[in-house]
């Protein structure tokens, strides 16, 4: 029977962290995200604009915390191009997941199916969907593997199919830069925030498999991030630090909210 690693009671199968090192002089890139905490004097300076200027520079704003993640606000261009599956195996283009006009989405980029973190961000995604359904925002979820492992975190959590997507080879992925290797997956300190939401990765868990894990487990040194589209403009972007730590979905819904009108 394969070993395991606990802590206050949850036990994650060993197998889930085999996986090839790094390439030998590879760099681990430190860009952070831009902060989602705006100061009071920020606040007031926007409120006391017209409805015009305000709107343009809630806008710059989130082109610079875009911008601030290294991904480019002009992302959508190249992005749109790439094929993912969806759950049910059938390929499906990034520009085809929502509306490239004026649709708002959000883009929740898993790391692997078999990431017992990923199942926690997948089971708080699919309780906030009707909210987001209600803002008229799209929930998407994209994790790296085939989809028949898909199909199983889908099954088993479960999570609805109509918004989960395969990318095996992690194209998406190297297309927008997220971060992949050892330390990143390991050994980062933002990976320390897992130690507090034990209760929702234990309620995650319940139906958990190891079996979800793509054959290549190379694939689990793949980290995620966190995307907000209107249209094609990128308007929030955030890439994971480390293995769980996830963007707050509260604070993705408010920046959903605060959506510029055109």
């Amino acid at each position: 029977m394969a070993s395991s690693v606990s802590s206050q009671g949850l036990r994650f199968p060993q197998t889930l962290l085999l996986s090839p090192p790094p390439k030998p002089g590879s760099r681990l890139p430190s860009t952070r995200a831009a902060p989602l905490v705006r100061s009071a004097s920020a606040v007031a300076s926007v409120r006391s604009q017209g409805p015009a200027r305000r709107s343009d520079a809630v806008r710059s704003r989130f082109v610079a915390r875009a911008s601030a993640s290294g991904i480019s606000p002009d992302i959508s261009d190249v992005l749109g191009d790439v094929r993912i599956f969806t759950a049910a195996g059938e390929p499906v283009l990034f520009k085809d997941l929502w509306d490239q006009n004026e649709g708002v989405a959000v883009v929740a980029m898993l790391r692997h199916f078999g990431c017992i973190c990923c199942w926690e961000l997948a089971s708080a995604l699919k309780e906030s969907k009707a909210k987001f359904d209600s803002a008229g925002v799209k929930l998407i979820a994209v994790g790296v593997g085939p989809p028949d492992k898909a199909r199983t975190l889908a099954e088993r959590l479960p999570f609805p199919m109509d918004c989960l997507y395969a990318d095996p080879d992690r194209k998406s992925y190297d297309v927008l830069g997220l971060y992949y290797g050892l330390g990143r997956t390991f050994f980062n300190p933002a990976s320390a925030k897992v130690f507090s939401r034990f209760d929702s990765i234990q309620k995650a868990a319940k139906n958990y498999t190891i079996g979800a894990t793509p054959d290549d487990r190379s694939t689990v040194l793949q980290q995620g991030g966190m995307l907000v589209f209107k249209g094609k403009e990128l308007l929030y972007a955030r890439k994971d630090e480390g293995t769980g730590d996830h963007a707050p979905l509260d604070d993705i819904f408010d920046i959903c909210c605060k959506v510029p009108v055109s």
